[in-house]
């Protein structure tokens, strides 16, 4: 960016900026809260942020590793599937896959699950626990990662798409949606000032991105969408959403709010794949 990004923020936005670095409030706290709080791209504020204090101050750099799908063409091929990029958006980085899995695939994981469904929790803020929430409503349970062949080879597919290792993954999480069933708008990133979300990261660190494959097809309703975008990925058995939870520094990217839409007709079926910072 260059030497305008100050002047291109709201002006309150920049009287808060020159108010608080005058104040010698912390320059990362600054930013982290004007991504939370502003929805600003954290290169955005922390750029600002340095014009600010007259280059003064510099950030160290922001970059670290994080899962990528690589969208130089329209197809991917991986080891065993060709798979095809569909839609891609750059922030937050969100990518439509086509073909990653086979219909037989598909089958396998549902059949292999539906016996064992049980009413879907959410982890509890305060202490991490898992517990029953009416915001959501659908059916699941949790697969072991390589706990079978078909889910070897798909952990080992959704590796090679995301440049990601098959440690750093949690286990695949299946999610039955009847009519009417829904998950209203949340993040899958943990939230670190709150004690629950904390806990969950002492293993595995962060949930970097999120890898949703659909199952089935939908008659009605059922999308994944993105609110703060204004975008809604329609169910389509076989194909994936994937998208990144957190900015290349690992703060929480507060634009993924994302909800599983209610149900319209018909029966939606899911896997969540959440890839960690960290070997899980």
């Amino acid at each position: 960016m260059d030497k305008s990004t100050l002047l291109s923020l709201p002006p309150e936005w920049q009287s808060w900026i020159n108010e608080n670095i005058q104040r010698a409030c912390d320059f990362n706290e600054i930013a982290d809260l004007m991504v939370r709080n502003g929805h600003f791209d954290l290169h955005r504020a922390r750029k600002a942020i340095e014009e600010a204090s007259d280059g003064n101050f510099k950030f160290a750099s922001l970059e670290k590793p994080m899962p990528a799908i690589n969208t130089s063409a329209n197809t991917i091929q991986t080891a065993d599937r060709k798979i095809d990029i569909l839609l891609t958006l750059q922030q937050p980085y969100v990518v439509l896959l086509g073909n990653v899995l086979s219909a037989e695939e598909c089958d396998v994981l549902v059949n292999y699950c539906e016996p064992a469904l049980v009413r879907s929790p959410v982890v509890n803020d305060n202490d991490g626990t898992m517990e029953l929430h009416r915001h959501r409503t659908s059916q699941g349970m949790m697969i072991q990662r390589g706990e079978t062949e078909v889910v070897q080879r798909i952990e080992a597919r959704l590796a090679e798409l995301a440049q990601w290792p098959v440690d750093h993954g949690e286990g695949m999480q299946i999610q039955y949606y009847q009519k009417s069933n829904e998950y209203r708008p949340h993040f899958d990133w943990f939230n670190p000032e709150l004690p629950g979300p904390r806990k969950h990261m002492e293993h595995g660190g962060q949930r970097l991105a999120t890898f949703v494959l659909y199952l089935s097809d939908v008659e009605s309703g059922g999308g994944t969408s993105f609110p703060e975008i204004g975008l809604n990925v329609l169910p389509k058995k076989g194909s994936a959403v994937f998208f990144r939870n957190t900015h290349p520094s690992y703060v929480p990217d507060p634009r993924t709010l994302h909800a599983g839409d209610p149900v319209v007709s018909g029966v939606k079926v899911i896997a969540n794949k959440w890839l960690r910072e960290r070997r899980y």
